[in-house]
């Protein structure tokens, strides 16, 4: 049976660190100690199979008032297609210190299909969102 959690102590730092600095688009080389700082801030959502094994992730960065974003979801290859993405959507939607906020966004390149089966659309207005990105950011030597 699969298993969702949103106890910090069920995320598996190696496996969420490996995929997003290998395997990820957006993420690729960041650090170790750069994901593990981001999800001692986030509420995070881990997904573990019948056999206990780690296959999922979904995190979640937020006031828990107002407003949240949506990243760094994914499942592992060789566990998809047995609707863990849309276990973890389900358990991020119900989660009740996200209830009732003003606004919940997300980037997605991959998966639009599956947000919007949970109410994400494009950006009403997206002339007035800006942002700072450096795409490059963990190619660079540490400072």
């Amino acid at each position: 049976m699969l298993q969702i959690s949103d106890d910090p102590q069920d995320v598996d730092l190696e496996v969420v660190h490996r995929f997003l600095s290998s395997q990820s688009t957006w993420a690729l080389g960041i650090p170790r100690e750069t994901v593990a700082r981001a999800l001692r801030h986030s509420l995070c959502f881990s997904a573990r199979d019948h056999d206990g094994r780690f296959v999922g992730f979904a995190r979640v960065v937020t006031d828990r008032a107002t407003y949240a974003w949506l990243c760094d979801v994914f499942v592992l290859p060789e566990a998809r297609g047995q609707g863990i993405a849309r276990a973890l959507m389900q358990a991020v939607e119900a989660h009740a210190d996200l209830q009732g906020l003003r606004r919940f966004t997300l980037a997605t390149s991959t998966a639009p299909g599956l947000y919007a089966q949970h109410g994400f659309a494009p950006l009403a207005k997206p002339q007035i969102w800006m942002e700072r990105f450096d795409p490059d950011v963990y190619q660079l030597p540490p400072a």
